[in-house]
């Protein structure tokens, strides 16, 4: 148990210090990963209705069988498009500058 613990503490512990040295800070890592939990989540409800109606409409035969995969790996690929970070401002530039 003081294993887990201590693993689960390391753990967090490099998690922190990985995002706080990447470019942005700490504050702007966990902006974008929450921004990707929350593209996951909705993109998870719809892997589940989706499959739904494909178990509900076509109960056997290839759809049946194809469908959820077919459609989980759609989804992924809407995945990996939206939850791209997006574009740094150059660090001459202002950020106040760069949105006029």
């Amino acid at each position: 148990m003081r294993g887990f613990l201590l693993g689960l503490i390391l753990l967090a512990g490099f998690t922190a210090t990985i995002l706080s040295l990447r470019p942005g800070g700490l504050r702007r890592q966990l902006r974008f990963a929450a921004r990707r939990f929350r593209i996951a989540l909705a993109l998870g409800g719809v892997f589940l209705i989706g499959s739904s109606i494909v178990r509900l409409v076509f109960p056997s035969g290839p759809v049946a069988d194809f469908g959820p995969p077919a459609l989980a790996i759609v989804l992924s690929a809407i995945f990996i498009v939206m939850a791209q970070e997006p574009a740094a401002v150059p660090p001459t530039e202002k950020p106040e500058e760069a949105i006029k």
